[in-house]
């Protein structure tokens, strides 16, 4: 791969993932609708000739097809809206499968789990798509609109990560929770802090997910991005008072306490019908990954939370 194209590039995974498409010495397009993030991000790569942007509208897929220019793969980093997902969602499919049918590009989509519903066991890339909430069956949907036979020029893979953490998360679950940590400030947690859950370094995603797009046979697929086992709230907790010192009140926020901010924010109002994740930990396996791929990167959940911690207490926040 020598130049590719990420749309949400600005995002939680875009930054990683550009960040490890320049570490591998390719050319990177950014591609985004704020210049603002975007000449941020320029920046926090101190000006690095492999990478430029473009302003886009990932809705439009003329705004796509026009940023690509001689990209080998588009990576769709963007997501929609909690409160969005059943206006959006199919539209943004279609946007970035058009562009990418008409470029003949190949196409990394980055999902989540939300297609699995409630499942307590370790699951491969062929267990049951059986979603019982609406954005579950939504996400099915959008599955299938990836893998169309319409889009018979484009080489889509899909690539499902579990609740993830680091640098540059935003919408993150733990979010909240390590950033009032870091500010030796009372935070929250939401779920119970003693189900243990998976969640993923998102650098260690990045690694796993270039190291899919260079793969050709990859494409057409489903690939878990699978973090390094379970872990519970307390023991993130106790591991980021070590790390902060900062002994003040973790609040767990549980489903009723959500549902009842939820009268008063739209976001967490959606937020209540996948609390069913913070119940029990569903693991992804790795196994696929391991046997076609090789190693998972696997940074210890010690090791991970301490470096973000340490950034967020040095006043490095996401763009």
């Amino acid at each position: 791969m020598n130049k590719a194209i990420v749309l949400g590039a600005t995002g939680a995974t875009g930054q990683v993932i550009v960040s490890e498409l320049l570490t591998r010495g390719v050319d990177v397009i950014a591609f985004g609708r704020s210049e603002t993030k975007l000449k941020a991000l320029i920046e926090k790569h101190h000006f690095n000739k492999r990478l430029s942007y473009k302003l886009g509208d990932l809705f439009d897929y003329q705004t796509i097809v026009d940023a690509a220019e001689d990209s080998e793969v588009i990576f769709t980093c963007a997501g929609v809206a909690y409160q969005e997902m059943e206006e959006k969602l199919s539209l943004l499919g279609e946007s970035v499968m058009k562009a990418s049918h008409i470029l003949g590009r190949k196409i990394v989509i980055v999902d989540g789990i939300y297609v699995y519903g409630y499942q307590s066991t370790k699951g491969d890339e062929n267990h049951p798509k059986q979603p019982h909430t609406k954005k579950g069956k939504l996400r099915v949907a959008f599955e299938d609109l990836i893998f169309s036979n319409k889009w018979k020029n484009a080489s889509p893979l899909i690539v499902r990560l579990p609740d993830y953490y680091g640098i540059t998360s935003q919408n993150a679950y733990l979010q909240p929770t390590l950033e009032g940590m870091a500010a030796h400030k009372v935070s929250i947690f939401i779920g119970n802090l003693k189900t243990p859950r998976e969640y993923v370094y998102l650098p260690d995603a990045a690694k796993m997910i270039v190291n899919i797009a260079e793969r050709d046979d990859a494409y057409g697929e489903n690939w878990n991005i699978p973090g390094v086992g379970l872990i519970s709230g307390k023991e993130i907790i106790q591991i980021a008072r070590e790390v902060t010192e900062n002994r003040k009140m973790v609040i767990p926020l549980t489903k009723n306490s959500i549902r009842l901010i939820g009268v008063f924010d739209s976001f967490m109002k959606e937020v209540v019908e996948i609390m069913y994740l913070t119940k029990k930990g569903f693991v992804l396996s790795g196994e696929k990954y391991e046997n076609r791929i090789g190693p998972i990167p696997a940074t210890p959940y010690r090791k991970g939370l301490e470096q973000t911690l340490r950034l967020l207490m040095d006043g490095k926040h996401q763009i």
